[in-house]
């Protein structure tokens, strides 16, 4: 298994004609996606918040975050982008992936669109009594 990385751009929702593209490790173990600060501050983004994270290693981080519009594969997704440190690698949460109805191919290290979105469970249908 190795290592997937996907062309994204993230666009300020308030200005859709200010983007920033780059090439995203897909990290299945981050639900939220994360840009260096620099990047998002360019194209008009502001922090609307912070939010708490933990690291691969357990160490806690509160980071700034936002929310925008994320475009990968041909679909665009809204999500929410925390605001990384200067020169840190960019990284698509799985709560984007999943959004945009894709899983990881980690064999071919690419992503899969699956067939579907699930909306709501199926539910088993109750007799009338």
């Amino acid at each position: 298994m190795g290592t997937t990385y996907v062309n994204v751009t993230i666009r300020n929702p308030a200005e859709p004609h200010r983007s920033w593209t780059g090439k995203f490790l897909v990290d299945s173990g981050a639900y939220d996606s994360l840009v260096p600060k620099e990047h998002l501050e360019e194209i008009g983004l502001k922090p609307r918040g912070s939010r708490d994270y933990f690291l691969a290693d357990g160490k806690p981080l509160t980071l700034e975050a936002t929310v925008a519009e994320i475009e990968f594969e041909g679909v665009i997704v809204g999500g929410t982008i925390a605001f990384g440190p200067e020169g840190t690698e960019p990284l698509l949460g799985v709560t984007a992936l999943e959004s945009g109805g894709f899983e990881i191919d980690t064999r071919n290290e690419r992503l899969k669109r699956l067939p579907g979105v699930m909306m709501k469970r199926k539910q088993a249908r109750r007799k009338a009594a």
